[in-house]
């Protein structure tokens, strides 16, 4: 799986690592139902940092097509409601 950080660029992710990624997801979904910003925030970040952690960057000059896109760590809040489905940021983990 082939996701995009706005603003970074890719990483690969091996499929069997969207299950670590899922409570991040979910606890950032309650936060945004919750409207509490600054956990919005850390969790933001923690979900991003653990992208990175568990997947491979891509070179600059991939342009292979994302499976996943995942907002940029100054996403706000509000910027970030738009991007949302039903289950998260993450459909399906």
């Amino acid at each position: 799986m082939i996701v995009r950080i706005m603003g970074e660029g890719q990483v690969r992710l091996a499929d069997d690592r969207l299950t670590e990624l899922n409570k991040l997801d979910d606890e950032l979904l309650a936060e945004m139902e919750n409207g509490d910003g600054p956990g919005f925030r850390a969790t933001l970040h923690a979900l991003l940092a653990k992208v990175r952690e568990l997947g491979e960057p891509l070179p600059d000059d991939a342009l292979e097509p994302s499976d996943l896109i995942l907002p940029g760590p100054e996403a706000t809040l509000e910027g970030v409601r738009d991007l949302l489905s039903d289950d998260g940021l993450i459909p399906g983990a």
